[in-house]
């Protein structure tokens, strides 16, 4: 396999993930992600911002979020986002604890 060959599957199965999270899955809230997984949509947008910064092709929070998020990440949050109940604030206060210590 080539290095573009390997790159635009890596590209294919990151459109696949983006699309599965914010089309078919866009009910998993990002704190889920974040006890369970350890990263969420947000995460995914800084290494993305981090990415082309390393590209030399920076670009804004703001574009990242959208890049990731399929629409501006103020409009995301405004139809999917939930607030926290005190069940995810505690799972995820403990998987921080759980994850800081190694």
């Amino acid at each position: 396999m080539t290095a573009v060959d390997r790159t635009q599957l890596e590209a294919a199965a990151f459109r696949r993930l983006l699309k599965h999270l914010n089309k078919e899955r866009p009910d998993v809230q990002n704190i889920d992600l974040m006890i369970l997984a350890g990263f969420c949509r947000n995460c995914l947008s800084d290494w993305y911002r981090e990415a082309a910064e390393a590209a030399g092709q920076p670009i804004s929070k703001d574009a990242a979020r959208e890049a990731i998020y399929g629409m501006p990440f103020a409009q995301w949050k405004a139809h999917y986002q939930q607030e926290a109940t005190s069940e995810q604030l505690a799972a995820f206060d403990a998987a921080q604890r759980k994850h800081s210590t190694r």
